[in-house]
């Protein structure tokens, strides 16, 4: 590539030109995708010296981010400055030779007011809370797929929810982590992925609970696996006819007053979604009559159409979600959990739902999220989602960020960010081309660990950052230094020769677990439940060599474990894999991790995974469910001895 304007318009931009791939070869993203994220991100390719010109000419945003104690130095035209500080204090400060110097201790956003503007000051305390800090003991808890919860109805909601942490409370859990509860498409069930939201800043409504307000609970569908389309279609007979009986709630008018436009629009969003999808199809704004496709105007033409009852549909069940996931909060703390519910936050979100219909400015619309081929995905992956762009964020003083983080900690006690690798950089790539015709893009990383941290505290909340996959030289140092806590799985585990890495040293702030939802249950790993799958998709690769390495696999681990101390038996036969199972529950229970959590597939032994990534139709993803209710399911027998043995093993 020749062109040094190019060059320095993506450099300035934060496109990683040259890059390592996962085998450690020196890569270079070609100059036609080059223009094609530049052009994206909304810099003209064809003039790159007039876009670097426009980069220099932009306004410093109004938001300043420093750690407490730190002494800052601005430019000053006046001789005087005043900080209001977040609890209502004042701070005067004099300025001299031209500058101000400005030094708080005080974590929190304070307000300086300095010559003709107001800028806040994002003050922030050196590294995020951790389960020590909150218990002062390490901690234990659960992991489970909302959805899979069966205590009633055709799949898990908020007072399935509710019950399944009182039960885990009650076991002695300090956390229970659920998948996400990001709004989806109400128009389209079957687009059922909680990591493909329309809107991560606004719930899911068929989680909301209507029996909250007087409604009789459904009754349980007993199939294992869910059927969306119909389950939804029960689901929002149940809350329609909860709405058009509904008597009206002071805590419903308080809730819109504080969900503001953004709560408005996303309800008005969720009614025109409705209307258009079966004829356009669901999540297809683009493709809506052209006064719809933007809010500014779909707001008169919509109260013409008479949607204004829909929308008051919306912005009731959203309320109710949001009193159904408060409540389900209440319930664990009740039941003695230390921290509660930990909530997942998706990297990124779908570019045809609320959030790009009513806030564009705040995505790379024509890029899409994805990951650079590696020795899983030889083609690379597309995940048809987007997410924040850098310089918007950036130039909105994080605004949409920070929006996005304090409705996953609103009512719980943590939250894993997905993906975390992408608070460092994002592999993008341009709509129409292939996954491995993208490239990375830079994030402002130290920004997002500074404020990241400053939320956990204003929150007393623990984070989690998803740190797997090709990660960048120094990202679990900084992700470590912030004290977010990475994510150490039993599988991944191993030293330089690929041997298990023994308990004891594994990473202290750290999240140890046994399996995610990606990945085969321990049962099923054990029975090479994983290969089986594969076989059955006609993946490539060598089966028969798959399966040995496995049997080396499992050999190799019941080593480990008995070096550990955790078993003196045998390695059990393939197809009995329940000792393998208590093996690995023991085995991350004795980690100095601050934090164990164990999913409940793993607790139950069961051997199939929530989701198999790369497929949609072939696998029941996103559609399994637990073999029966949460409260008698962690009383039977082998579940209640590995509880006991999780609270026994756990300082």
């Amino acid at each position: 590539m020749t062109n040094p304007a190019l060059l320095a318009l993506a450099k300035a931009v934060g496109v990683l030109v040259d890059w390592t791939d996962f085998d450690g070869a020196e890569r270079q993203v070609s100059e036609q995708t080059l223009r094609a994220v530049l052009a994206a991100l909304g810099h003209d390719p064809d003039f790159p010296r007039d876009a670097l010109a426009r980069l220099g000419d932009r306004r410093d945003p109004d938001l300043i981010i420093l750690q407490a104690g730190q002494s800052l130095t601005l430019p000053a035209k006046s001789g005087y400055a005043r900080v209001t500080l977040e609890d209502g204090g004042v701070v005067d400060l004099i300025a001299a030779g031209g500058s101000l110097t400005v030094s708080l201790d005080l974590p929190g956003y304070h307000a300086l007011d300095l010559d003709d503007r107001v800028l806040t000051l994002a003050v922030c305390p050196p590294r995020c809370l951790t389960p020590r800090d909150l218990l002062g003991r390490p901690a234990w808890g659960l992991g489970v797929q909302l959805y899979a919860l069966r205590e009633s109805g055709a799949f898990g909601d908020f007072a399935n929810l509710t019950a399944f942490a009182q039960a885990a409370g009650d076991a002695g859990a300090d956390a229970l982590a659920i998948s996400p509860t990001h709004a989806l498409f109400a128009a389209a069930p079957e687009r059922c992925s909680p990591y493909s939201p329309s809107s991560r800043d606004h719930l899911n409504i068929l989680y909301g609970d209507p029996s909250l307000i007087g409604a009789a609970p459904p009754a349980l569908t007993d199939t294992p696996l869910i059927d969306w389309p119909a389950g939804a279609a029960a689901k929002m007979a149940r809350l329609n006819a909860a709405y058009h009986v509904f008597a009206g709630d002071p805590r419903l008018d308080a809730f819109i007053a504080a969900g503001g436009q953004a709560l408005s629009r996303h309800a008005l969003f969720e009614a025109l979604d409705e209307r258009f999808a079966p004829t356009l199809g669901a999540g297809n704004w683009r493709r809506w009559p052209s006064p719809f496709r933007s809010p500014h105007t779909a707001e008169v033409e919509a109260e013409a159409k008479g949607l204004g009852d829909r929308v008051g549909f919306f912005l009731f069940a959203q309320w109710l979600a949001d009193l159904g996931l408060a409540q389900s909060q209440a319930a664990a703390k009740a039941a003695g959990m230390g921290l509660g519910l930990i909530a997942d936050l998706a990297v990124g979100l779908d570019p045809g739902g609320s959030h790009a219909w009513s806030r564009p400015q705040d995505l790379m619309m024509g890029l899409t999220l994805g990951a650079p081929p590696d020795a899983f995905q030889a083609a690379g992956q597309g995940w048809g989602i987007t997410s924040f762009a850098p310089d918007a964020l950036i130039a909105s003083g994080y605004g949409p960020f920070l929006k996005t983080l304090r409705a996953a900690l609103r009512h719980t006690g943590g939250v894993r960010i997905d993906h975390a690798l992408g608070l460092g950089r994002l592999w993008v790539v341009p709509d129409g081309a292939s996954a491995d015709q993208g490239a990375y893009l830079r994030y402002p990383l130290d920004d997002l660990l500074s404020l990241i941290a400053l939320e956990s505290r204003r929150a007393g909340a623990v984070v989690i950052g998803e740190d797997l996959g090709v990660v960048p030289p120094g990202l679990r140092a900084s992700l470590s230094e912030r004290g977010l806590l990475g994510m150490r799985v039993l599988p991944f585990e191993r030293d330089a020769q690929g041997a298990f890495k023994l308990p004891a040293r594994w990473d202290a702030l750290a999240v140890a677990m046994t399996s995610t939802h990606d990945l085969s249950p321990t049962a099923g790993w054990w029975k090479g439940r994983d290969i089986d799958w594969r076989a059955r998709l006609g993946a490539a690769g060598d089966r028969e060599a798959e399966c040995v390495a496995r049997e080396a696999d499992r050999h190799a681990l019941w080593t480990m474990a008995r070096a550990a101390g955790v078993t003196a038996q045998s390695p059990p036969p393939a197809d009995a894999p329940d000792a393998a199972v208590d093996a690995t529950l023991a085995l991350v229970a004795q980690t100095p991790c601050e934090l164990v959590l164990v999913p409940v597939e793993d607790l139950v032994g069961l051997d199939e995974a929530p989701n198999l990534p790369g497929v949609v139709d072939v696998h029941p993803n996103w559609r399994r469910r637990l073999p029966e209710g949460g409260q008698s399911l962690l009383a039977t027998a082998p579940v209640a001895a590995r509880l006991t043995r999780l609270r026994a093993q756990r300082p």
